[in-house]
């Protein structure tokens, strides 16, 4: 079952990317502005996404 809201976060890398699209892929839909941070390492990123209203969870 589908959650109606999730929050990626991630390296900013291509594996973040891919995270953000398969969510895309799978009928979420982006849900504000991506959020941004450093940790003195790394760039992380942060993107919701919600499940849209009326359509079906499996």
């Amino acid at each position: 079952m589908k959650l109606g809201y999730r929050f990626i976060t991630g390296k900013d890398d291509d594996k973040f990317c891919k995270r953000i699209s398969q969510a895309l892929e799978d009928g979420y839909q982006l849900y504000g502005s991506p959020s941004l941070t450093f940790n003195g390492e790394d760039v992380i990123c942060g993107q919701a996404v919600i499940w849209p209203e009326g359509k079906e969870k499996d």
